[in-house]
C-alpha cells in the first residue's frame, strides 16, 4: 500500500511510514500472544497506590469526589501490580499493552514521560522461558514486516539495519551473566564488591567494598552513596556500552539490590533471576522470575520506601492489595516489560523516540 504524504502546512509532523511500521508491530504482538492462548488484560492507569521502586519518579495527582473532597492518586508507572493480582486470581497467561507514566524522563532521545509498554506473564515458567519468548516475538514481528515490505530489502534473511549496523535477529542471541560481564568488561570480580556470607542485604552489599574498587577506577563516590548507586556508575559506563553490536544481548542474574520484585537464585542469594534485553544498544525488555514470598516482598517494599526517601523521590503509598494478592498465592510465573516505542525505533531505524510517536512530548 502506498503511503500518502502529510500536508506541509500542518503544525503536526507525521512520519506515516514509521507509524505504519509501529502499528504493524502492535498488531503482530497481539497476534503472537493470542495464537499462544494468552488473555489480553486492561488494568487501571489511575491508581491509589504503587509499587515503591526507588529507581523511578512518578506522577502524583488528586481525585475529587462530588463534594470536592480530595484523594491522593498516581498515574501508573507500569501495569505490573495489577497483572500479578490477576495471576493470583487465576487469570492465567496474560499480556497488556498500556500507556504508562514516569516523571523526570525528558531531554532524552530514548525516553518520554508518557510511553507505551507491553507486559506479559507466563504461569509455570521462569526467566529462561521468557528469553525464548523474546527471541520468537522479535522474529515474528520481523517476518510480518518483511512480508509487507516495511523493512529495508536486499538484506540477508533475518537481518535488519539499525544505525548503520546489520542486526541478525535469527542467529542465537548472546547471553551473558552480570558476573561474567563485570569480569570481562570492567575487570571486577563480583566477590570483591560483595560478601557472600552476609546475613542480610546491607552486609551482603557493603558500600565500603564497592566504593574502594570504584574510587581506584577514578569514579567520584561519597560516603552517602549506596551500593546500587555506585554499581550503576560502573554498569552504565563500562558494561552497557558493549551491547551496541550486531548481535542482540541478554544480560542476566542481576545483583539483588537491582531487582526489587525478582526471585533470588537458590544457589546464591546475592543474585536475582532478572534479565534485560539489548538490541543495537537499545534497552528493550526487563524480565523477572516473579517473587512469590509475600513477607520477602513486603520487606523489599519497606527497603525501597526508605531509599526513595533518601533519594528525595516523591513519597508513594505502596500497594498493600498487591501484598494481599501474594498472600492468597501468586503462582510460579515469570513476567517481562517491553517498550513498544523503542521496539518501533529499532525496526524504523531511528535513534529518536519522537520519530515513532504522533504526539511526542517536546
Amino acid at each position: 500500500m502506498e503511503l500518502a504524504s502529510a500536508p506541509k502546512n500542518t503544525l503536526i509532523k507525521i512520519n506515516l511510514k514509521n507509524w505504519q511500521i509501529r502499528s504493524e508491530i502492535t498488531w503482530q504482538i497481539r497476534n503472537y500472544f493470542r495464537n499462544l492462548g494468552f488473555r489480553e488484560a486492561e488494568t487501571p492507569t489511575l491508581r491509589p497506590s504503587l509499587i515503591p521502586e526507588s529507581y523511578l519518579e512518578v506522577f502524583k495527582t488528586q481525585l475529587l469526589d462530588r463534594n470536592r473532597k480530595g484523594k491522593k492518586m498516581y498515574l501508573a508507572a507500569s501495569p505490573e501490580a495489577s497483572l500479578k493480582k490477576l495471576l493470583s486470581a487465576g487469570f492465567g497467561n496474560c499480556f497488556e499493552i498500556s500507556r504508562v507514566f514516569r516523571n523526570s524522563e525528558t531531554g532524552s532521545d530514548s525516553h518520554q514521560p508518557e510511553f507505551t509498554m507491553l507486559e506479559w506473564y507466563r504461569v509455570n515458567s521462569d526467566y529462561i522461558g521468557i528469553m525464548d519468548d523474546c527471541f520468537k516475538l522479535f522474529n515474528h514481528i520481523y517476518i510480518s514486516l518483511k512480508k509487507k515490505s516495511l523493512i529495508k530489502s536486499g538484506l540477508p534473511d533475518g537481518t535488519i539495519q539499525y544505525s548503520g549496523k546489520l542486526i541478525n535477529l535469527k542467529k542465537p542471541w548472546l547471553k551473558i551473566s552480570m558476573s561474567e560481564a563485570l569480569k570481562k568488561y570492567a575487570q571486577i570480580d563480583f566477590d570483591n564488591i560483595t560478601d557472600k556470607d552476609g546475613w542480610d542485604l546491607n552486609s551482603r552489599f557493603p558500600a565500603v567494598k564497592i566504593s574502594a574498587v570504584s574510587a581506584k577506577k577514578g569514579y567520584q563516590v561519597s560516603e552517602y552513596d549506596s551500593w546500587e548507586e555506585i554499581f550503576n556508575q560502573i554498569y552504565l559506563n563500562e558494561i552497557e556500552p558493549h551491547f551496541k553490536g550486531e548481535t542482540p544481548v541478554i544480560i542476566y542474574d542481576f545483583p539483588r539490590p537491582m531487582a526489587a520484585l525478582a526471585k533470588l537464585k537458590e544457589d546464591d542469594p546475592r543474585l536475582a533471576e532478572r534479565f534485560e534485553l539489548y538490541i543495537a544498544g537499545l534497552e528493550l525488555a526487563d524480565c523477572y522470575s516473579e517473587l512469590t514470598d509475600w513477607r520477602e516482598q513486603q520487606a523489599r517494599f519497606e527497603e525501597e520506601t526508605k531509599l526513595r526517601k533518601k533519594l528525595t523521590k516523591t513519597p508513594v503509598k505502596w500497594d498493600r492489595e498487591f501484598i494481599m494478592a501474594l498472600k492468597s498465592g501468586l503462582p510460579l510465573s515469570s513476567g517481562v516489560a517491553l517498550g513498544i516505542d523503542r521496539t518501533a525505533m529499532l525496526f524504523c531505524d531511528t535513534k529518536n523516540i519522537r520519530d515513532v510517536l504522533l504526539f511526542p512530548f517536546e
